[in-house]
């Protein structure tokens, strides 16, 4: 049945820069562990970008599941300033093949992250921490993103067994690093959803107040909030 109500679109979204769909910004490449190896397999990972949300979501398949690891404009700020500082410590040779001091030499941020084995199976969520630093691997010196394992958060009236999110590294060399900070920019992503939309996101009409409530079988049909497709 349709809702009579109102969604106050500034509450549910405090971060809103448009009311728009999530769209796809970009697909680049990046290296995940390889099973049982110390070797990595290189992945093609896409980001979309979440108006909604002004955060930016990573989706890519690892071990059969499908994950979705959001970044908010904080988080990709931070991205970017780490990867210079990691440029720097690569060109005056300061880096060192010791991981544990390492992993999150540039620092961490908070995640949200969304996976699930098949499309329609359930969504299951988490708010892991990603560390921000490096790994050797064979010898080569990786950019690296570590999503820590974190408790899967259950809602109302969930049965299920709850799950732990697990541990993920992300390595990059640089030129994907810098593929993705370009990815990350928030000019970037502006340019983009302003030509998608037709306007200006500082036209009010971009960022209504309020909006109808969709009906739940079309709500199934789009995102969800933090982006299933």
């Amino acid at each position: 049945m349709l809702s009579c109500g109102s969604v106050d679109l500034s509450k549910k979204y405090p971060n809103m820069i448009a009311n728009a769909d999530p769209f796809s910004v970009g697909v680049f490449e990046a290296q995940f562990d390889r099973f049982f190896s110390s070797k990595v397999n290189k992945v093609e990972v896409e980001a979309i970008f979440h108006p909604r949300l002004n955060s930016v979501s990573l989706e890519f398949k690892f071990e059969l599941m499908k994950y979705r690891q959001f970044w908010d404009e904080a988080a990709r700020k931070q991205f970017a300033a780490s990867l210079e500082l990691y440029k720097r410590d690569y060109e005056d040779m300061k880096l060192i093949d010791n991981y544990r001091k390492t992993r999150s030499v540039y620092g961490r941020i908070k995640s949200r992250l969304e996976w699930e084995a098949f499309k329609f199976t359930k969504t299951r969520i988490s708010y892991p921490n990603i560390e921000i630093g490096y790994r050797f691997k064979e010898k080569t010196p990786f950019f690296t993103t570590l999503m820590r394992s974190a408790k899967e958060e259950m809602g109302s009236g969930d049965n299920t067994t709850p799950m732990d999110s697990q541990a993920i590294s992300m390595y990059f060399t640089r030129a994907q690093a810098d593929e993705l900070v370009k990815l990350f920019d928030q000019a970037y992503l502006i340019g983009l959803l302003e030509t998608k939309i037709g306007r200006p996101i500082n036209d009010p009409a971009a960022v209504p107040p309020s909006a109808p409530a969709a009906a739940p079988a079309a709500a199934e049909e789009r995102y969800r909030e933090y982006g299933e497709r």
